[in-house]
Protein backbone atom coordinates (compact mmCIF):
# COMPACT_ATOMS: atom_id res chain seq x y z
CA UNK A 1 0.00 0.00 0.00
CA UNK A 2 1.07 3.28 -0.82
CA UNK A 3 1.62 5.91 1.98
CA UNK A 4 0.78 9.56 2.17
CA UNK A 5 4.24 10.71 0.91
CA UNK A 6 3.85 8.23 -2.38
CA UNK A 7 0.36 8.95 -2.96
CA UNK A 8 1.33 13.01 -3.33
CA UNK A 9 4.92 12.42 -5.15
CA UNK A 10 2.38 10.48 -7.98
CA UNK A 11 0.18 13.61 -7.73
CA UNK A 12 3.28 15.97 -8.62
CA UNK A 13 4.80 13.90 -11.02
CA UNK A 14 1.49 14.08 -12.75
CA UNK A 15 1.08 18.17 -12.60
CA UNK A 16 4.94 17.87 -14.10
CA UNK A 17 3.56 15.49 -17.14
CA UNK A 18 0.36 18.46 -17.49
CA UNK A 19 2.80 21.59 -16.97
CA UNK A 20 5.36 19.96 -19.64
CA UNK A 21 2.88 18.76 -22.00
CA UNK A 22 1.13 22.46 -21.90
CA UNK A 23 4.75 24.24 -22.94
CA UNK A 24 4.70 22.35 -26.06
CA UNK A 25 1.18 22.48 -27.30
CA UNK A 26 1.26 24.46 -30.45
CA UNK A 27 -0.72 27.83 -29.76
CA UNK A 28 -1.71 28.28 -33.56
CA UNK A 29 -3.76 24.60 -33.51
CA UNK A 30 -5.28 25.34 -30.29
CA UNK A 31 -6.54 28.65 -31.52
CA UNK A 32 -7.78 27.10 -35.25
CA UNK A 33 -9.76 24.28 -32.77
CA UNK A 34 -11.41 27.32 -31.03
CA UNK A 35 -12.12 29.31 -33.84
CA UNK A 36 -13.82 26.22 -35.16
CA UNK A 37 -15.82 25.69 -32.70
CA UNK A 38 -17.00 29.53 -31.94
CA UNK A 39 -17.81 29.31 -35.54
CA UNK A 40 -21.42 27.81 -34.70
CA UNK A 41 -21.21 24.58 -36.71
CA UNK A 42 -22.85 21.10 -34.44
CA UNK A 43 -20.24 19.31 -33.06
CA UNK A 44 -19.80 15.33 -32.46
CA UNK A 45 -17.48 14.18 -30.00
CA UNK A 46 -15.82 10.39 -29.72
CA UNK A 47 -13.27 8.45 -27.70
CA UNK A 48 -13.02 4.75 -26.11
CA UNK A 49 -12.40 4.13 -22.67
CA UNK A 50 -11.32 7.05 -20.23
CA UNK A 51 -10.35 9.16 -23.19
CA UNK A 52 -14.13 8.41 -24.19
CA UNK A 53 -15.03 9.61 -21.10
CA UNK A 54 -12.81 12.49 -21.38
CA UNK A 55 -14.84 13.28 -24.75
CA UNK A 56 -18.07 13.18 -23.03
CA UNK A 57 -17.05 15.62 -20.00
CA UNK A 58 -15.94 18.18 -22.87
CA UNK A 59 -19.30 17.69 -24.65
CA UNK A 60 -21.12 18.34 -21.60
CA UNK A 61 -18.91 21.50 -20.83
CA UNK A 62 -19.65 22.86 -24.20
CA UNK A 63 -23.28 22.37 -24.01
CA UNK A 64 -22.85 24.23 -20.74
CA UNK A 65 -21.23 27.19 -22.35
CA UNK A 66 -24.97 26.70 -25.08
CA UNK A 67 -22.68 25.19 -28.12
CA UNK A 68 -24.72 22.14 -29.92
CA UNK A 69 -23.02 19.11 -28.74
CA UNK A 70 -23.55 15.57 -29.54
CA UNK A 71 -21.55 12.43 -28.18
CA UNK A 72 -20.89 9.66 -31.10
CA UNK A 73 -22.90 6.11 -29.86
CA UNK A 74 -25.86 8.01 -27.87
CA UNK A 75 -28.96 6.68 -28.81
CA UNK A 76 -30.11 10.25 -29.10
CA UNK A 77 -27.50 11.87 -31.52
CA UNK A 78 -28.76 12.80 -34.74
CA UNK A 79 -26.88 12.02 -38.06
CA UNK A 80 -24.08 13.96 -39.15
CA UNK A 81 -24.16 16.27 -42.08
CA UNK A 82 -21.39 17.86 -44.23
CA UNK A 83 -19.45 20.90 -42.37
CA UNK A 84 -20.55 19.44 -39.03
CA UNK A 85 -17.66 18.72 -36.72
CA UNK A 86 -15.77 16.24 -35.26
CA UNK A 87 -13.93 16.04 -32.43
CA UNK A 88 -12.30 12.58 -31.53
CA UNK A 89 -10.04 12.02 -28.16
CA UNK A 90 -7.87 9.02 -28.14
CA UNK A 91 -4.22 8.49 -26.90
CA UNK A 92 -2.78 6.12 -29.68
CA UNK A 93 -4.70 7.81 -32.86
CA UNK A 94 -4.97 4.38 -33.71
CA UNK A 95 -8.03 3.17 -31.78
CA UNK A 96 -10.06 1.31 -34.65
CA UNK A 97 -13.60 2.56 -33.23
CA UNK A 98 -12.56 6.74 -33.35
CA UNK A 99 -10.16 5.58 -36.99
CA UNK A 100 -13.60 4.17 -38.21
CA UNK A 101 -15.64 7.27 -36.84
CA UNK A 102 -13.18 9.48 -38.60
CA UNK A 103 -12.84 7.42 -41.76
CA UNK A 104 -17.37 8.06 -41.81
CA UNK A 105 -16.84 11.30 -40.97
CA UNK A 106 -14.71 12.28 -44.06
CA UNK A 107 -17.20 10.39 -46.33
CA UNK A 108 -19.88 12.67 -45.09
CA UNK A 109 -18.05 15.86 -45.49
CA UNK A 110 -17.31 17.27 -42.10
CA UNK A 111 -14.53 18.29 -40.25
CA UNK A 112 -12.16 16.09 -38.21
CA UNK A 113 -10.49 17.34 -35.07
CA UNK A 114 -8.06 15.04 -33.34
CA UNK A 115 -6.97 15.52 -29.41
CA UNK A 116 -4.07 12.55 -29.47
CA UNK A 117 -0.50 11.82 -28.10
CA UNK A 118 0.13 9.68 -31.19
CA UNK A 119 1.34 12.39 -33.98
CA UNK A 120 2.62 9.28 -36.01
CA UNK A 121 -0.90 7.46 -36.56
CA UNK A 122 -2.57 7.90 -40.01
CA UNK A 123 -5.52 9.74 -37.76
CA UNK A 124 -2.95 12.42 -37.04
CA UNK A 125 -2.55 12.83 -40.78
CA UNK A 126 -5.51 13.44 -41.76
CA UNK A 127 -7.05 15.47 -39.16
CA UNK A 128 -7.99 18.48 -40.52
CA UNK A 129 -6.60 19.70 -36.77
CA UNK A 130 -4.70 17.72 -34.84
CA UNK A 131 -3.35 18.76 -31.27
CA UNK A 132 -0.16 16.56 -29.65
CA UNK A 133 -0.51 16.18 -26.15
CA UNK A 134 2.87 14.59 -25.90
CA UNK A 135 3.96 10.33 -26.08
CA UNK A 136 1.82 7.66 -26.93
CA UNK A 137 1.08 5.47 -24.80
CA UNK A 138 3.85 2.12 -25.54
CA UNK A 139 4.68 0.51 -29.07
CA UNK A 140 0.46 0.67 -30.42
CA UNK A 141 1.82 -1.68 -33.12
CA UNK A 142 2.20 -4.85 -31.30
CA UNK A 143 -1.22 -4.40 -29.55
CA UNK A 144 -4.77 -4.67 -31.27
CA UNK A 145 -6.59 -1.54 -32.21
CA UNK A 146 -10.11 -2.54 -31.18
CA UNK A 147 -10.48 -1.16 -28.00
CA UNK A 148 -13.14 -3.88 -26.55
CA UNK A 149 -10.25 -7.00 -27.37
CA UNK A 150 -7.43 -4.88 -25.70
CA UNK A 151 -9.74 -4.47 -23.16
CA UNK A 152 -10.40 -8.34 -22.41
CA UNK A 153 -6.85 -9.46 -23.12
CA UNK A 154 -5.47 -7.15 -20.66
CA UNK A 155 -3.52 -4.82 -23.07
CA UNK A 156 -3.99 -1.53 -21.52
CA UNK A 157 -2.04 1.29 -23.72
CA UNK A 158 -2.36 3.49 -20.52
CA UNK A 159 -1.57 1.55 -17.81
CA UNK A 160 1.43 -0.74 -19.81
CA UNK A 161 3.74 2.50 -19.18
CA UNK A 162 5.26 5.03 -16.46
CA UNK A 163 2.71 7.53 -15.34
CA UNK A 164 4.84 10.55 -17.67
CA UNK A 165 4.22 9.04 -20.60
CA UNK A 166 1.13 7.68 -21.84
CA UNK A 167 -0.88 6.78 -18.68
CA UNK A 168 -1.28 10.47 -18.18
CA UNK A 169 -3.06 11.04 -21.66
CA UNK A 170 -6.37 11.16 -20.24
CA UNK A 171 -5.64 13.70 -17.39
CA UNK A 172 -3.85 16.11 -19.70
CA UNK A 173 -6.48 15.91 -22.00
CA UNK A 174 -9.14 16.75 -19.47
CA UNK A 175 -6.96 19.55 -18.03
CA UNK A 176 -6.69 20.60 -21.68
CA UNK A 177 -10.48 20.42 -22.63
CA UNK A 178 -11.32 22.37 -19.53
CA UNK A 179 -9.07 25.32 -20.88
CA UNK A 180 -10.31 25.47 -24.01
CA UNK A 181 -14.07 26.12 -22.26
CA UNK A 182 -12.86 28.78 -20.26
CA UNK A 183 -10.99 30.42 -23.25
CA UNK A 184 -14.30 29.94 -24.80
CA UNK A 185 -16.42 31.13 -21.67
CA UNK A 186 -13.95 34.60 -22.01
CA UNK A 187 -14.68 34.51 -25.91
CA UNK A 188 -18.32 34.26 -25.28
CA UNK A 189 -18.27 36.95 -22.14
CA UNK A 190 -19.61 34.89 -19.76
CA UNK A 191 -19.96 34.78 -16.55
CA UNK A 192 -20.27 31.59 -14.37
CA UNK A 193 -23.96 32.41 -13.25
CA UNK A 194 -24.96 32.53 -17.06
CA UNK A 195 -22.92 28.64 -17.65
CA UNK A 196 -24.74 27.07 -14.42
CA UNK A 197 -28.58 28.00 -15.51
CA UNK A 198 -27.51 25.48 -17.76
CA UNK A 199 -26.50 22.53 -15.36
CA UNK A 200 -28.70 19.83 -14.99
CA UNK A 201 -31.58 20.57 -12.78
CA UNK A 202 -32.83 16.75 -12.64
CA UNK A 203 -30.28 14.77 -10.39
Amino acid sequence: MQNDDEIATSMLETATTVTRVARRVREEKVQELISLILSGKRIYVAGAGRSGLVAKAFAMRLMHLGFTCYVIGETITPAFESGDVLIAVSGSGETKSVVNTCEKVRELGGIICLITANEQSATFQDADIAIDLGESSGDHRISPQEYEIRQITGQYRSASVPIGRGAAFEMVALVFSDAIISALMKARHLDPEEVRQRFSNMQ
